[in-house]
């Protein structure tokens, strides 16, 4: 049978169903396997300042250390700092860091020039990290580059929505299918007390301060209009080119819907991160928001929470009209516009970052090198996972098989509603032959977190008009593109979306 593009994207969706199906938790490792001694022996780990990620990272070092010897050092630094204080440790060998816990997006550069262990033979030989059990999305996309593993996968990301359950079944209306709808929803309950304490709240709630990850919240609303025929279309460049996709109708309509949000959201949302709006959700004043897995497991915090048991979650809203790439138009779905489309409705659920990953420095010597990914298998293996991507504060969400069973959900403190409606729309994401990749290309730091995150500060802000905005990103893009080598970007972007012909 001949190949489509799409067909690889199909098999791993086919897979994925079958393993979320099985939803089992697999077996501990056999009991009386002595751990191997690490004594003596210190391992720098980098992350960010958190206290995501880095909290379990923490938390399980001394753990590792009672029963190996090593000692895990976290070190941290704000998340805007991270990709270039790797990047500059690795290139000037200073090699301060044994190992990493960053965006597998950053893979592009930090493999091909060298600088990460190839894990391939690690994860297969070492049965305490039930390789099999992480997700195919997560093993073939945030822990492999160019055929080989080089990194244990610690986090799942996928971005979604949640809303209050208990206002839309009040008032008789259905979660958000579209963009159209999270905007109608969003204008109802904006300025409404929606908490019970006499103050007016927000409809909806987004992260959308600069250098804040508040770029990934913009592309969620962008991917639907930008693809439509499966993963390996991609949303951001033209795969036959290296065109950018960012200055067309598609963009124009999803910067309107972003900016749209911000008229009903707080009055400070331009300088809230994703921590502020989090907040905001679990106190009970927003009827909306775009997040990852992380609102799920904060709103069942009984400290801090007044919405567990009312909230629900589906996937992202998605859009009627997509764009023809030969036109710059936006075009009606129909079956060959939009073969995956649901209800009319063309879903690309955006695979925002790729889930916190593991890596080790190549550079590191032989025993530090085990020693760092003992440590990771550990901190990955189902015995700590499962109960990380139930607690909020982790940052960790799921990745494995074993992380979808319903009673570990419930058991967590989700009402049985709560939880299925949280692992569902999860579990349809991952499933989504449409699935949008974030971008995985060198430099993709730059294309995301300078050029694109720059030119929507400046639009929400008020200094550029939307076509202004789209101007800046497509001249970015080109230009940095022309700087790294047209042909050389297009082959890694090509081979990102898993393109051979």
């Amino acid at each position: 049978m001949r190949w489509s593009r799409v067909t690889a994207v199909r098999v791993l969706a086919v897979l994925a169903s079958l393993v979320l199906a099985a939803a089992v938790v697999p077996p501990s490792p056999a009991p009386g396997a002595a751990p191997r001694s690490f004594a003596g022996v210190t391992v720098n780990i980098v992350t960010f300042t958190g206290p995501q990620i880095a909290e379990p990272l923490q938390r399980h070092g001394p753990e590792f250390q009672k029963m190996t010897g090593a000692r895990i050092n976290v070190i941290t630094v704000p998340f805007s700092d991270l990709y270039q204080k790797i990047l500059t440790d690795f290139a000037t060998r200073t090699n301060s860091y044994d190992a990493i816990v960053f965006d597998p997006q950053w893979m592009g550069d930090y493999v091909s020039a060298g600088y990460l262990e190839d894990l391939t033979g690690r994860v297969r030989a070492d049965p305490t990290l039930q390789w099999d059990d992480i997700l195919p999305y997560f093993r073939n996309f945030s822990a492999t580059y160019n055929g080989r593993v080089y990194t244990i996968p610690l986090d799942g990301d996928v971005q979604m929505v949640y809303y209050r359950s208990d206002l839309l079944a009040r008032d008789g209306l259905k979660p958000p299918a579209t963009w159209a709808d999270y905007l109608a929803i969003a204008q109802r309950y904006n300025g409404r007390d929606l908490n019970g304490d006499g103050k007016p709240d927000y409809g909806s709630c987004v992260a959308m301060k600069r250098s804040a990850q508040s770029y990934w919240m913009f592309l969620s609303v962008v991917a639907p209009y930008l693809q439509s025929k499966g993963t390996s279309q991609g949303a951001f460049f033209d795969p036959r080119t290296m065109r950018p996709l960012m200055d067309n109708q598609a963009v124009a309509a999803a910067l309107d819907v972003y900016h749209a949000m911000l008229k009903d959201g707080p009055p400070e949302q331009l300088n809230m991160d994703v921590g502020d709006t989090r907040g905001l959700f679990t106190s009970g004043r927003c009827a909306l928001s775009v997040d990852w897995g992380d609102i799920g497991t904060l709103a069942t915090d009984p400290k801090t929470s007044k919405v567990n048991g009312k909230v629900g979650s589906v996937i992202t809203p998605g859009s009627r009209m997509v764009l023809d790439r030969d036109t710059g138009k936006l075009v009606p779905c129909t079956t060959q516009t939009c073969p995956y489309a649901i209800g009319g409705v063309n879903h690309a659920p955006f695979a925002a970052f790729g889930g916190w990953s593991c890596a080790i420095n190549k550079a590191a010597r032989p025993q530090v090198k085990d020693a760092a990914f003992a440590f990771c298998a550990y901190v990955s293996a189902p015995p700590r996972s499962r109960v990380d991507v139930t607690l909020g504060i982790t940052g960790f969400n799921p990745y494995r098989r074993s992380h979808f069973g319903l009673d570990l959900w419930v058991k967590s403190g989700m009402t049985r509603p709560m939880a299925e409606s949280y692992i569902g729309a999860i579990r349809q994401s991952l499933q989504s032959p449409n699935m949008v990749l974030d971008l995985r290309i060198p430099q993709n730091a730059y294309y995301e977190g300078v050029v694109l995150d720059t030119a929507l500060a400046e639009f929400l802000a008020g200094q550029l008009t939307a076509a202004q905005t789209m101007k800046q990103i497509e001249d970015g893009w080109n230009k940095k593109t022309d700087e790294l080598g047209r042909a050389k970007m297009l082959g890694a972007y090509r081979a990102s979306l898993s393109i051979t012909r």
